[in-house]
């Protein structure tokens, strides 16, 4: 073997390696898109005054916490209940008007009992390893799809909010 082969013998086995770290980072990557985190269903919803509503909250992330908030104009997240794991479920801040259930690990659906003015919000589910007494939002994701997620503040623990709006026709 002269030299000139074994340098291109050298390149291409480099190139091989890097190709196959590339691959490696990009399978990964793509088993990590495919994973869908917190979904909520439906994004947007109407309703009448006086009927009943419910928003769906699925996890895949295997967390026994799971919490509703809203944001109304001008306000910061408002905690309605929270869960700490099947088949737990507590009031939050303004639990008043919601009633929700928690039958499987996976589900946390909230149920507006007669929906009112007073509800018409964007409403948030989150799912975390354990529950947060406080946090900071640091990012979310762009909207692009029914999956986000949020970061707490303290150890990096990923949350799984995403939104949806109910607005009442009178």
């Amino acid at each position: 073997m002269t030299t000139g082969e074994t340098i291109a013998l050298t390149r291409w086995t480099f190139a091989g390696k890097v190709m196959s770290l590339l691959f490696n980072m990009l399978s990964r990557l793509v088993i990590w898109a495919v994973h869908a985190g917190v979904t909520q269903d439906p994004r947007f919803q109407v309703v009448r005054t006086g009927q009943g509503a419910t928003l769906k909250c699925t996890q895949d992330l295997d967390h026994n916490y799971m919490s509703w908030y809203r944001q109304d104009l001008g306000h910061g997240l408002r905690l309605l209940h929270y869960s700490n794991g099947p088949p737990t479920a507590e009031k939050g801040d303004v639990p008043d008007g919601y009633s929700v259930s928690r039958s499987r690990k996976e589900n946390f659906p909230l149920t507006l009992v007669s929906a009112n003015r007073s509800q018409t919000s964007v409403y948030f589910c989150a799912s975390s390893y354990s529950m947060a007494l406080h946090g900071h939002l640091l990012s979310v994701q762009k909207d692009g799809g029914p999956t986000c997620r949020l970061l707490a503040s303290g150890p990096s623990e990923p949350w799984g909010p995403c939104a949806s709006t109910v607005t009442l026709n009178v």
